[in-house]
């Protein structure tokens, strides 16, 4: 056999050694797979992923030319109507109501509407049929927990779902949802009527918090232990205080929040503010009304 014949089959011989290997290498690892325990599905990527800008993400969020043309403010305006009612504003006119219910309303109709149903000044079964848009913060049943993901313009709106206490003392499943409003670079939540704590997972899913709506009343919802601890772990920036009945559960809340954050008092039920002005550190900014 001619040397040039020896180095053709001996290269034949390699490639099919390589391929062999190869073969036996998929096997192996197909049969280590089956061998491991299921794993369970990855989280939906929007409940894990903060908030546009703040943090790199592998998908890139895409606005049209149009759109970004539209777009001539980052402001964000928020109306406190009373009780556990905010009328968010976005740069592009989205109107925004928070606990929508048929006590307490903002002046205007709302596009987006929002409700929880511990109490019937947290919802209602009428609501204003001009509303394009009716988020229920609970779903058909408690082993059915509402989920929303609702894009309207230059806002995007999403929940999180909480348990509530039920009305003989037990635990109504997927009761309130902590609402959170995607706007200008900025997230807004809403706690609602939370009654407890917040899991890792609950967190994670609501992501880096700009500005925080706190039921403060501390005993119809979270006790005050309970919630200062929620609110050490959200760290939102801005942090509103709603759903306080006096003055004295008002004050029995800020004197405790002044050990750790500022405590400013508005003259005015509303404020407006933007990614870049938000509190360099936490604050606690009151609108009047209760």
């Amino acid at each position: 056999m001619t040397g040039l014949a020896r180095c053709s089959r001996i290269a034949r011989c390699s490639r099919m050694m390589l391929a062999a290997l190869v073969v036996m290498g998929a096997l192996a690892m197909a049969q280590r797979g089956e061998a491991q325990t299921p794993q369970p599905p990855a989280a939906k990527p929007e409940m894990m992923e903060n908030c546009p800008g703040l943090i790199a993400s592998d998908v890139p969020r895409v606005m049209p030319a149009a759109l970004r043309l539209a777009v001539n403010s980052d402001q964000v305006r928020v109306s406190y109507s009373g009780h556990s009612t905010f009328l968010i504003e976005s740069p592009q006119g989205v109107r925004v109501a928070t606990d929508y219910n048929d006590y307490v309303r903002p002046a205007v109709v709302p596009d987006i509407a929002t409700m929880n149903h511990a109490h019937d000044s947290h919802f209602t079964d009428r609501p204003d049929p001009r509303i394009p848009h009716v988020l229920r913060g609970w779903g058909p049943s408690p082993r059915q927990p509402a989920r929303h993901d609702v894009n309207v313009r230059d806002v995007r709106v999403r929940n999180v779902p909480t348990n509530i206490r039920s009305w003989n003392g037990g635990t109504e499943l997927h009761g309130n949802s902590i609402f959170v409003f995607e706007m200008a670079n900025m997230c807004i939540a809403h706690l609602g009527h939370l009654h407890h704590t917040l899991n890792q997972q609950q967190l994670n899913e609501l992501g880096r918090i700009d500005v925080l709506f706190v039921p403060v009343d501390g005993g119809a919802t979270l006790d005050l232990d309970g919630m200062f601890e929620v609110l050490t772990a959200i760290k939102a920036p801005l942090m509103v205080p709603m759903h306080y009945f006096s003055a004295y559960t008002l004050h029995r809340f800020l004197e405790r929040a002044r050990q750790t954050w500022a405590v400013e008092m508005s003259a005015v039920p509303s404020f407006v503010t933007t990614k870049t002005t938000l509190p360099t550190a936490p604050k606690v900014l009151v609108l009047p009304g209760r």
